[in-house]
């Protein structure tokens, strides 16, 4: 095994059931994160990204679970398959937050609104350290403070309910960081936040790679983002990853019908308000009445009749593979 691979997901099937009906929400998903690289995930609402990074921190509705695959966090101390260890058991506690710590999507949701600031940050450092009362207090402020938010040392004992919606967003950033995670599983982590403070948490993120090797797990839409931080990505699409490769296979020479629909409904700094965006056609499908074969194929401007069976995954270089049948008439065009 490579050693500078934290997180391997082998296959991963993740299926909701609901009503006597199945959501296969995740369906054979493949990837690998590296110490000290930016593995990102995007992808329209509702493709699985998500559930992807609440299956790996094993956050799962009581009403789903991970049907089939592998989960392996490459600890230091040897391979741990996160997909076999009970939910809330103190395995699992002891890995959420210290050794893979999760940014939640929904700064509204994810906070508590009966404790304080500084105790919802404190309680990850009172578990996982060693650290005295006041040793914990004053690393709280510190965090608070990186992340921004004036007068941390009086905010540290304010509510969710004082806060923000940027501020609860860089409070729960700094809940993350606290224990300088081997992992961090980042859900659009700056959704709430005006550009400055997203570039500083950024470079904060960029800090934790280059000090600590930290591995990154990113979950986003923008495509700017992912330009700027990415070193891998994988764009995923109803359950499945469709494309995935270096920043630069993906970006420049996008092989999917679906990463190049993506990228071209996106506008592009400095080309004005002539330039063509074009939106993609139709709508994702019904996860209960998917189409048969590609996904894809209802909205895909490619659409053959080889397209009604699910295509293989295809290696075009060593680290660009993609699921199309017309991947070389993708390049081509």
């Amino acid at each position: 095994m490579d050693g500078d691979i934290a997180l391997t997901v082998s296959n991963l099937r993740t299926y909701f059931y609901n009503n006597n009906r199945c959501n296969k929400a995740i369906d054979g998903v493949d990837f690998q994160v590296r110490r000290g690289r930016t593995l990102c995930i995007v992808g329209e609402s509702g493709c699985g990204k998500s559930v992807t990074a609440s299956s790996i921190m094993q956050l799962l509705p009581t009403l789903s679970r991970i049907e089939e695959g592998e989960i392996i966090y490459h600890a230091e101390n040897g391979d741990i398959r996160i997909d076999e260890l009970e939910r809330n058991g103190w395995q699992m506690r002891d890995i959420r937050g210290a050794e893979i710590a999760m940014i939640f999507q929904d700064p509204m949701t994810a906070l508590n609104p009966v404790y304080t600031i500084g105790f919802q940050i404190g309680e990850n450092l009172k578990y996982h350290t060693k650290l005295t009362t006041r040793a914990i207090r004053k690393t709280c402020i510190d965090l608070l403070g990186a992340m921004g938010i004036p007068l941390p040392e009086r905010r540290v004992d304010e509510y969710p309910h004082n806060y923000s919606g940027g501020m609860r967003q860089r409070a729960m950033i700094a809940m993350a960081m606290a224990c300088n995670p081997k992992i961090l599983i980042a859900d659009e982590p700056t959704t709430a936040l005006d550009v400055t403070i997203q570039a500083q948490i950024f470079e904060l993120m960029e800090a934790l790679k280059r000090e600590h090797g930290t591995a990154i797990m990113l979950i986003t839409h923008d495509m700017g983002v992912v330009a700027e931080l990415a070193d891998e990505v994988a764009v995923m699409y109803m359950g499945k990853i469709v494309e995935a490769g270096s920043v630069d296979d993906v970006l420049r020479n996008p092989r999917h019908p679906y990463t190049r629909a993506l990228l071209s409904s996106i506008p592009v700094l400095g080309r004005g308000k002539a330039q063509d965006i074009r939106p993609i056609r139709g709508s994702t499908p019904d996860p209960f009445d998917r189409p048969p074969g590609c996904q894809f194929a209802p909205r895909c401007d490619f659409a053959t009749d080889a397209c009604s069976r699910l295509p293989a995954e295809e290696n075009v270089t060593a680290t660009h593979r993609v699921s199309c049948w017309n991947h070389r008439e993708v390049a081509d065009a």
